[in-house]
């Protein structure tokens, strides 16, 4: 009875393969957002600019401040950049990343200027169309309106 229930088992079990997932078919492509609404308002705000192909994202973050927050010689007249990838999944209408915080060169990062280590950011996706795609930010409700600016194919890598 025990090698029945092993076989069984055995067998029921599949291997993935081990390439990435295909994404979101509507999400691929490199987006940025152009303007913030009442940015000359605001204490301090971020434009993101994504690429999404298959199932990664790498996302270039410029944060515009007027206010410092980090020691004088990482806050750069209130502007900086920083940079994340990693994956995401989309669960109904919610984009969820799940990444790190990178240099540049979208290498890891585990010091320096601004944050590091995990990039977790969840964003609910208001409305999508072949050029424009409007997220809310889930953690300040800020409305982030992305343009696409070249559109991806996703041709699955081997991990």
């Amino acid at each position: 009875m025990v090698m029945i229930f092993l076989l069984a088992f055995y067998l029921s079990c599949t291997r993935l393969p081990n390439v990435q997932g295909k994404g979101e078919a509507l999400l691929q492509g490199v987006w940025k957002q152009d303007s913030i609404a009442n940015a000359d308002q605001l204490l301090n705000y971020t434009k993101h600019q994504f690429k999404i192909t298959c199932d990664s994202f790498y996302v270039d973050l410029t944060t515009y401040s007027k206010v410092n927050y980090y020691e004088d010689s990482c806050f750069n007249n209130g502007v900086w950049k920083e940079y994340a990838k990693g994956t995401y999944v989309v669960k109904g209408d919610t984009l969820m990343l799940n990444g790190t915080f990178t240099k540049a060169n979208y290498k890891q990062k585990v010091s320096g200027c601004y944050r590091n280590g995990r990039y977790l950011t969840s964003f609910m996706i208001k409305s999508s169309g072949a050029n424009q795609l409007v997220l809310a930010s889930l953690n300040d409700q800020r409305e982030c309106i992305l343009a696409l600016k070249e559109k991806i194919t996703c041709v699955p890598k081997e991990l």
